[in-house]
């Protein structure tokens, strides 16, 4: 079986990699999608984001990385994908998937969503703080999948 593990990934962390490893203990198969959302500004192109996770993954032939531009249930249907992954580090996290999980499921009820809680080592990375620390120069390494290395500014 497939999932579908969506995001802007601005850009891929470590808790995402999480995520991925610990879902390909139950899915066959797993396609990332890098997609577009018009409620964020990314700092790094669809390209280098794209890149970002391929570099994270490499090692898992079993798992693509693809760019989107479409509603993620149109993209799952066009796919035959049922499933659609997500990590959550918060009650904040878990209200917001919540809501686009039931979105998602009322225009499809085909599709369902799987949470991951984020373990206590990857609860406070998020894309953000490794974009604002990026953005001022520090080193970002730690938040990264080792093999993963951001472009210089």
């Amino acid at each position: 079986m497939t999932a579908f593990f969506p995001g802007s990934f601005d850009p891929f962390t470590a808790g995402h990699y999480d995520v991925v490893c610990r879902a390909l203990k139950i899915f066959d198969r797993i396609i990332i999608g890098v997609g577009v959302n018009s409620s964020k500004k990314t700092l790094f192109s669809e390209e280098e984001r794209i890149l970002y996770a391929g570099m994270a993954v490499k090692s898992f032939p079993q798992v693509s990385v693809v760019g989107y531009d479409e509603l993620t249930v149109d993209f799952c249907r066009a796919n035959n994908i049922s499933t659609i992954i997500r990590g959550i580090r918060s009650t904040a996290d878990y209200d917001y998937e919540n809501t686009i999980a039931l979105a998602n499921h009322f225009m499809n009820n085909a599709i369902d969503t799987i949470y991951f809680p984020a373990y206590p080592e990857h609860s406070f990375i998020c894309s953000s703080v490794v974009r604002d620390i990026y953005k001022h120069g520090g080193d970002v390494s730690g938040f990264l999948p080792e093999g993963v290395e951001l472009k210089q500014q």
